[in-house]
C-alpha cells in the first residue's frame, strides 16, 4: 500500500513526464513544418496557420477537459486524452497535401489540452503551501518544446521529416502505459454530483478570470507562438541551417519551460502579484529592444557617406530572448498561483478557462506573425505585436492590482475616518445635551431656592 507522500511524488512525476511528451507533440510542426513549407511552397501566413492549427484544438478543448477532470478525476481523463492522439500523430507521416496536414493537426492538437488536466490533477494532491511549487514543477513540462527542438531536427536530417511523427506516436503509446501504471486516483478530489456545468461555468462572470486570461495569453501564448516561430526566424533573419537554428532557439524554449518550477516557488514565497508584476516589466523592456529592426543609417561626411549597420546581432538578440523566456517561465507559474489561491475548489474549470485563452494566444500569434511579415517584410514586427500586448497587460494590472488596491485602501481609510468623525460628533452632541440638562436643572434649583427665600421673608412680622 503506497503512502500518501509516495502517491504525491509518483503522480507529480508521471504528470510532468506525460505533459512533456504531449507538449513535444503539440509543437512538432515548428520543425517538420519547415521542410513541409518548402515542399509545398507555402507563404509565411500559410506556415503560421499550419504551425498553429494544433494549438487551436489544444486550446478549445482545455475548458471541457478541466471540467471533466474535476468530475471524473485526472487519471482516467489524461489517459484517454493521450490514447486519442496516437493514430493521428502516426498519420501525419504519410500525409502529402496541405489540407491533410491541417486536418490531422486539429486531431493531434488534443495533446495540448493535457495542461488543464494535469494542472488540476496535480493541484489536488498538494496542500496550499506546496501547491505553487508542485504546479510549477508540472508546468516545467513546457520543456517538451525544447525536446522537439533537439530531437526533431536530428530525425529530419537523418531520416526525413516523416520519421518525426512516427517516433512521436510510439513515444506517446509508451507514455500512456507508464502513466496508467504509476498514477493513482482519489475520490475526494472529484467535485460532487450536485455541481452542474452551469455552476462551473459561472466563473466566466468573474472579471478576475478574464484578467488572468490576459496575463496568460502573453506568458504562455507568447511562449508557444515563439516556440513555433523562432527556428524559422533564425533561418530567415540570420541565415542558419535548420539544426543550428533549432539549437539556438532552444536557448529560449528550454529555460523558459524548466524555470517554471522556480517561478512556482517564488510565487509561494513572495505572492503571485509581485512575481507577475516584475515579469510584465521585464518582458515589456526586452520586447521593446527586440522590436528594433535591422536597418542602415547613412551619414554624409566631408569625406563621403558613412554607412552604419544598426540592429541586433544574433548573440544580443538571443540574450534578450533568454531574458524574456525566463520572465515568461516565472509568469506561467505565478498566474496559476493566483488561481490556486483564489479558486481552490474550482481549479479545474478556472485553469481550463485560463489555459484556453492562453492557448488561443498561441494559435492566433503565429498567424498574425505570418501576416505581419508578409505585409511589412520586417521579421522583428512579431516582437512589436508582443510588446503592445504586454503593455496592455501592465496597464490592466496597474489599474486593478496596484492603483486599484491603493484606491480601496484610501476608501477604507476614508470610511474609518468618517466613522470616527461621526462617533466624535455624536459624543460631543451628547455632552452638549447633558450640559443643557445640567444647566436647566441648575436653573430650576436656583428658582426654587429663590422662591423659598421670598416666602420666608413674607412670613416675618
Amino acid at each position: 500500500m503506497a503512502t500518501q507522500r509516495r502517491k504525491q511524488i509518483s503522480v507529480l512525476t508521471m504528470n510532468t513526464t506525460a505533459f512533456t511528451v504531449c507538449f513535444a507533440v503539440w509543437v512538432m510542426f515548428s520543425i517538420i513544418g519547415i521542410p513541409i513549407k518548402t515542399g509545398l511552397e507555402l507563404t509565411d501566413t500559410q506556415f503560421g496557420l499550419l504551425a498553429a492549427t494544433p494549438i487551436l484544438t489544444g486550446s478549445l478543448i482545455r475548458l471541457p477537459l478541466g471540467m471533466w477532470t474535476d468530475k471524473y478525476g485526472g487519471r482516467i481523463v489524461f489517459s484517454l486524452l493521450m490514447l486519442s492522439t496516437i493514430v493521428p500523430i502516426w498519420l501525419i507521416g504519410v500525409a502529402t497535401q496541405y489540407w491533410q496536414f491541417l486536418l490531422l493537426g486539429l486531431f493531434v492538437g488534443v495533446a495540448g489540452g493535457s495542461f488543464s488536466v494535469g494542472i488540476a490533477y496535480t493541484g489536488r494532491w498538494f496542500s496550499q503551501e506546496r501547491k505553487g511549487l508542485a504546479m510549477g514543477i508540472f508546468g516545467a513540462g513546457n520543456a517538451g518544446a525544447a525536446v522537439t527542438k533537439f530531437v526533431a531536427p536530428t530525425l529530419v536530417v537523418a531520416y526525413g521529416w516523416q520519421a518525426v511523427p512516427k517516433v512521436y506516436a510510439v513515444a506517446m503509446a509508451v507514455t500512456v502505459v507508464l502513466f496508467w501504471i504509476f498514477t493513482y486516483s482519489d475520490p475526494e478530489h472529484k467535485v460532487g454530483n450536485h455541481v452542474t456545468v452551469r455552476d462551473q461555468l459561472a466563473a466566466l462572470k468573474d472579471i478576475r478570470v478574464w484578467k488572468y486570461c490576459q496575463y496568460y495569453s502573453i506568458v504562455f501564448g507568447g511562449y508557444v507562438a515563439l516556440s513555433l516561430w523562432l527556428t524559422k526566424y533564425y533561418i530567415s533573419e540570420y541565415g542558419f541551417g535548420i539544426q543550428t537554428a533549432a539549437l539556438i532557439a532552444a536557448i529560449f524554449v528550454l529555460p523558459s519551460g524548466v524555470i517554471r518550477a522556480l517561478g512556482g516557488w517564488l510565487s509561494d514565497k513572495f505572492g503571485a502579484h509581485t512575481v507577475t508584476w516584475w515579469v510584465m516589466w521585464t518582458s515589456c523592456i526586452s520586447l521593446f529592444l527586440l522590436s528594433y529592426p535591422q536597418h542602415q543609417v547613412i551619414i554624409k561626411t566631408i569625406e563621403g557617406e558613412m554607412i552604419l549597420n544598426l540592429g541586433l546581432n544574433v548573440w544580443v538578440f538571443t540574450v534578450l530572448l533568454f531574458v524574456v523566456g525566463i520572465a515568461w517561465g516565472f509568469g506561467k507559474a505565478s498566474v496559476f498561483k493566483y488561481i490556486g489561491d483564489e479558486y481552490p475548489h474550482n481549479i479545474g474549470v478556472i485553469s481550463g478557462i485560463v489555459g484556453l485563452m492562453g492557448g488561443l494566444g498561441g494559435f492566433f500569434f503565429p498567424i498574425l506573425f505570418g501576416m505581419l511579415v508578409d505585409f511589412t517584410g520586417i521579421n522583428s514586427s512579431i516582437f512589436m505585436l508582443l510588446f503592445g500586448i504586454t503593455c496592455w497587460s501592465l496597464i490592466w494590472m496597474y489599474t486593478t492590482e496596484v492603483r486599484g488596491v491603493k484606491t480601496l485602501q484610501l476608501i477604507a481609510s476614508t470610511g474609518e475616518e468618517a466613522a470616527a468623525a461621526e462617533t466624535e460628533s455624536r459624543r460631543r452632541a451628547a455632552l452638549a445635551d447633558l450640559e443643557k440638562i445640567r444647566r436647566k436643572e441648575a436653573g430650576k434649583s436656583f428658582m426654587n431656592s429663590r422662591s423659598d427665600h421670598v416666602d420666608h421673608k413674607a412670613e416675618l412680622p
